[in-house]
Parts: structure tokens; C-alpha cells; sequence
């Protein structure tokens, strides 16, 4: 989402320290490497408006079959999965990394990026936001710091993009359809 640049480095005093994001990078593969990213009927289209192109995602069943486990959230589970288990995310290039990953980081502006992927790291359920994930290596935040502070994430822009997913999600299942139609991509 963001790097943040030590106060030092602003007054020209050293080289620039990285936190975030591109410090993870550079500590091995990011969550946009690793995770399979669900986007809803709304990401599609904005996704599509933004980019002029549809084929960016595909049906695809949980590499981690714990992620089938949802018992704490049954709206997700009753709208994200299909019967066979799939459900729709972002396609990945050969190297396993996210379509829309770029050298700078994700090529999608933020308002256009998929819901889970503006919501990351902040854990929630259909109830609301419940915290934040512990997933993120603790060397990417600068001692004295969190890291929704070096994502430069509002608590407020969390509520509203949870708002939306939810929304999206409760939509029904009109969410598996494309255009009005139930298309598989390719992939």
C-alpha cells in the first residue's frame, strides 16, 4: 500500500530506510505472492473498467484447504464459494506472483484494487472488523510504529471498504456471474 521514510532520511541526514510493503519485499514473498485474492462481482467491474480487459481472474478451489474452514463467518461462506468449492480470484503470472504486481508494487489504484486486498492487514468477519493480522513480518514497522501506521490506513477507509464488501457479498450469488451470465475464464 504505502512506504514510509525515517524522519532522517527527510532532513538529508542518511540513506532512506523502507518499511512496509517494500521491506517485506525484500525480505521475501508478500502476501501478493502468496495469496490467492477473491475478488467480488464489484472488483471485477472495476476492475475491468480501469484496465479494459476481463480475463484477470477465474474460478479456482483454495490451494489451503483450511481456508474452506469459515465457521466464524458464514455470510463468506454462503457467498464466496460455489458448490464444487471454487471461487472467483485474481489469476497469477508464471511466478506465482498476483496479475497486477508490478516492480513498484500493485499497478491498480486504490480505490480499484479488490476489497480483501485495501482491507489487508485488518482480520473481520460479516460482524465487523476484529483486528489485525499478525502475518506481517514484524522488521517491516520502524520501532514505535504499527503497520496500518506505515500503510498509512484509516481506521475510517477500513469501516467503509468492510461496508462494501459485505455489501458485494450479500449481493447474492449474482456475485458468480459475469455480465449477467455464469462464465468460467480460462485458466
Amino acid at each position: 500500500m504505502g512506504e514510509q521514510v525515517s524522519p532522517a532520511v527527510v532532513a538529508g541526514r542518511e540513506k532512506p530506510d523502507v518499511w512496509g510493503c517494500v521491506k517485506c519485499a525484500q525480505l521475501g514473498k508478500t502476501c501478493c505472492q502468496q495469496r490467492e485474492i477473491f475478488v467480488t462481482a464489484g472488483d471485477r467491474e472495476r476492475i475491468a473498467v480501469h484496465t479494459g480487459i476481463r480475463d484477470f481472474w477465474e474460478y479456482r478451489a483454495p490451494a489451503d484447504p483450511s481456508y474452506l474452514d469459515q465457521d466464524d463467518d458464514p455470510v463468506w461462506l454462503q457467498s464466496v464459494f460455489l458448490p464444487d468449492g471454487t471461487r472467483p480470484v485474481l489469476t497469477r503470472k508464471e511466478n506465482g506472483d498476483c496479475r497486477f504486481l508490478g516492480p513498484a508494487g500493485c499497478e491498480l489504484p486504490l480505490e480499484v484494487r479488490p476489497l480483501v486486498c485495501r482491507l489487508y492487514p485488518y482480520e473481520y468477519t460479516a460482524v465487523g472488523i476484529i483486528g489485525v493480522s499478525g502475518d506481517c513480518p514484524s522488521q517491516v514497522v520502524p520501532p514505535g510504529s504499527t503497520i496500518l501506521q506505515v500503510l498509512n490506513m484509516r481506521a475510517a477507509d477500513a469501516v467503509r471498504w468492510h461496508r462494501i464488501l459485505y455489501a458485494e457479498l450479500r449481493a447474492g450469488k449474482e456475485s458468480f456471474h459475469d455480465s449477467g451470465t455464469h462464465i468460467r475464464s480460462a485458466g
